[in-house]
């Protein structure tokens, strides 16, 4: 079985305490996450909690946006973020996600991290497509929104 793990960092010039909120709740997302704009009559639910631990997404999209879960399911304000991401389509997938956030300079690092195995019909698609190109680049764009949002909500 073939893992694989996708990283990407970002200083943001903000405390931590600034960006946590941005991705300890899924209503926010919509401020930053590279994946909002894919498909715009893309539907979403949230349920449980309204933020932290408990709180669900559910994502119902065209061919590029496909449809899965998230749910937190563990944070330790405002140091770190763990979320079960599952995909539903275009393949299923499980992929274990998290977040941190780490003092730096007159900033916070922040540390996006998505690890995932590749089997049954991931395995051939890993045979085509390298997974950290493929998202890499999405969660770059996301901690540049994140930033931005970030900068939005300070001023």
């Amino acid at each position: 079985m073939s893992t694989y793990e996708v990283t990407r960092s970002a200083v943001i010039p903000a405390p931590a305490q600034d960006i946590f909120p941005l991705v300890n709740s899924f209503h926010e997302w919509t401020k930053w996450s590279p994946w909002e704009a894919v498909d715009p009559a893309m539907e979403r639910s949230y349920s449980g909690s309204e933020s932290g631990v408990g709180a669900k997404y559910a994502w119902s999209g065209n061919r590029k946006a496909g449809s899965g879960t998230m749910e937190i399911v563990q944070t330790a304000e405002p140091r770190d973020i763990k979320i079960r991401l599952e995909f539903t389509k275009p393949f299923k997938a499980v992929n274990p996600t998290s977040f941190t956030f780490t003092p730096s300079g007159n900033g916070t690092q922040v540390t996006w991290t998505m690890t995932g195995e590749n089997k049954g019909i991931g395995k051939v698609f890993a045979l085509f497509m390298n997974m950290d190109k493929m998202v890499g680049a999405d969660f770059e764009k996301g901690l540049a929104s994140l930033a931005g949002a970030v900068a939005q909500r300070q001023a």
